[in-house]
């Protein structure tokens, strides 16, 4: 059996990938909690447990800086965060375009402290989006300019961010005047539907065991589509046996009946495992493709 290890020694592994780690929450001002004590673990590359969210700062340099930046929200299924392979990765590829990268380490939906669980991962995604435009003209980040990006379930709370209007950070602080909508989302293999075509641990983590009909509508994010949602590039893959692709062709739907400009890539192959690199065949050009379409929308000048 693997060991766990601590957050603090995680902290130290990471410390020297990302600048800076940023807390959301002040002691005592974390909403939807308990109070009870959450150890931070990790295991295997996967947060596995969460009691201090926050975000893994990856700036570029004053030189290549776009003034864009993206919020990136690992995959897990809602049971844990890869952290590295649909987090830390994604952030140092999107300094190469001199986009600065935020990597979110939001509490998980199971964690024992939380009181209702399917507030929680959007609470703190709320949140960060909201440090981002605090401190835009510190790090040199232009306001229209703050995206965010999401791998599977984190495609899922990523597009949550995108479609649900409900302020679930709001605490009482200067934060709260700060919107938290991006500008634009990117989903990679996302879970969307909560229902029969979603992903069932998925729906299970985030809703619980016998969710309600309300619940189940509310959190299937075809439905949530409105003019409020930005643009939107999506990939997915043909023979992904873990997350439908229909999962993805429902979202573009409900994009285009709102006429939100946006775009679908359904490749032929790379099942539930699109990376950054050394994917097969034409799916490893979605990179290509996307930072395109970035300059396409006027977040990168070319």
């Amino acid at each position: 059996m693997k060991k766990i290890i601590p957050f603090l020694l995680l902290f130290a592994i990471v410390e020297s990938q990302a600048q800076e780690f940023i807390p959301l929450w002040t002691k005592g001002k974390m909403p939807n909690s308990k109070g009870l004590v959450v150890k931070d673990s990790i295991n295997n590359e996967r947060v596995m447990q969460v009691g201090m969210p926050g975000v893994h700062a990856f700036f570029t340099s004053i030189q290549e800086n776009k003034g864009a930046t993206v919020l990136i929200i690992p995959g897990g299924g809602y049971h844990h965060l890869s952290y590295n392979i649909s987090g830390f990765q994604l952030a140092k590829w999107f300094n190469t375009m001199g986009i600065n990268a935020f990597v979110l380490t939001h509490r998980l939906p199971i964690s024992a402290d939380i009181k209702e669980r399917e507030k929680a991962p959007l609470q703190d995604a709320e949140r960060a989006m909201r440090i981002i435009r605090k401190n835009a003209a510190a790090w040199k980040i232009d306001t229209n300019k703050i995206g965010v990006m999401g791998c599977s379930a984190g495609g899922h709370l990523a597009a949550s961010l995108g479609t649900i209007k409900d302020d679930f950070a709001k605490i009482g602080d200067d934060l709260d005047t700060f919107s938290f909508k991006p500008d634009f989302m990117i989903l990679i293999s996302p879970v969307i539907d909560m229902g029969i075509l979603g992903h069932k641990a998925s729906t299970e983590n985030l809703l619980g065991p016998n969710p309600s009909a309300e619940l189940l509508k509310k959190y299937s994010l075809q439905f949530q589509v409105s003019d409020y949602t930005p643009p939107t590039f999506m990939a997915h893959a043909f023979n992904d046996k873990t997350v439908s692709p229909k999962n993805s062709l429902l979202f573009y739907d409900a994009l285009l009946t709102n006429k939100i400009p946006s775009s679908l890539h359904i490749f032929n192959q790379g099942g539930h495992a699109i990376a950054l690199r050394n994917n097969p065949g034409s799916t490893n050009i979605w990179t290509d493709i996307c930072e395109e379409w970035l300059a396409e929308i006027n977040i990168l000048k070319k």
